[in-house]
């Protein structure tokens, strides 16, 4: 693959696919456009329709994050109905190569290259140099990745399926929430309660704890109304979201030993802005015992770059051997 050639680059979510197009290695990342998967019969589509609207020719490569496993040529995605072959794909893009990877790893892979202005500090804490990176963020789903320091100062970027770890309590109060949520869905994941759907279940839980009965939101609703103050339900529940994911983030920064802190990407929590519960997401990630202080220790970031996995498929292209 000649590193002068134009590539195609995209970020697949549950619900939004987003496009961009670098015109050849190291080149910024342009004409970047978000389309609904929705919209499109399947990736394949979405990628062409994209090509034709901005007038683009063939492409040499393609970089594809998308939030799915990927674990062969058989892609299905978890939250959206999109199923490929990544040979087939390849074929239809006339690409000379068309790498797919998990997009949390994708954006891992972005994680070095992110600057100040990219990120939003949340709590203290200071970065050890050459200690691991942890990453997380909920979206349509909940991703989960991180990035392992390797000889040389390079990173390993991790794939996995941290989304679906067991949700666990701290207190009777969250207790309480999970227990009506293992009523309803038997097993109790992360995902459950840190993704669109997640922030609505806990809206139903803690309307159903304490009245009046839950009424039928939009994950966008349950924010508005916690963000002007018109739900006390919703206020709750964007609270009970923040100190959840800092519990979750905490466990995944002791797991990883990630001294070099955590970020926290997706399509909810950067948006959030200044709504984002930052003492609570700080109190659930160091309510850790005898390791309070060690993940006091860890620094936490909010990313606020648009389109940082663009950035790290488009890395990962030149970073991963295929």
């Amino acid at each position: 693959m000649h590193e002068s050639c134009p590539r195609l680059i995209g970020d697949i979510g549950a619900t939004h696919a987003r496009w961009g197009w670098q015109a050849h290695a190291g080149a910024p990342i342009k004409q970047v456009q978000v389309r609904p998967c929705a919209a499109s019969a399947s990736l394949q589509a979405s990628a062409l329709e994209y090509l034709a609207t901005h007038g683009l020719g063939r492409p040499c490569a393609s970089a594809i994050g998308i939030a799915t496993p990927v674990t062969g040529d058989e892609v299905r995605m978890t939250n959206h109905p999109w199923r490929f072959s990544i040979k087939e794909l390849e074929r239809a893009l006339g690409v000379d190569r068309c790498l797919v990877i998990n997009d949390f790893t994708a954006l891992a892979m972005a994680l070095p290259v992110l600057g100040p202005r990219d990120l939003r500090a949340v709590g203290g804490g200071r970065s050890v140099a050459g200690a691991p990176f942890g990453l997380l963020g909920p979206g349509t789903g909940l991703g989960v990745s991180g990035m392992l320091p390797l000889p040389g100062g390079q990173f390993l970027p991790l794939s996995g399926e941290g989304g679906h770890v067991t949700l666990a309590a701290t207190d009777e109060w969250e207790a309480a929430v999970v227990a009506l949520l293992r009523q309803r869905f038997g097993h109790v994941s992360a995902e459950r309660v840190l993704s669109g759907a997640g922030l609505v279940n806990l809206y139903d839980a803690l309307s159903t704890l304490e009245g009046p009965r839950p009424r039928e939101l939009q994950p966008h609703q349950v924010t508005q109304a916690a963000i002007d103050g018109s739900d006390r339900c919703c206020v709750q529940a964007l609270r009970l979201f923040a100190r959840f994911l800092g519990n979750v983030a905490g466990n995944l920064a002791l797991t990883l030993g990630a001294r070099g802190g955590v970020y926290v990407g997706g399509g909810i929590v950067p948006s959030l802005g200044a709504a984002f519960d930052g003492e609570a997401f700080r109190a659930g990630f160091e309510d850790k015992g005898r390791f309070a202080g060690y993940l006091a220790d860890v620094p936490t970031w909010v990313i606020t770059a648009p389109t940082p996995a663009l950035l790290g498929a488009a890395r990962a292209l030149e970073l991963m051997p295929g």
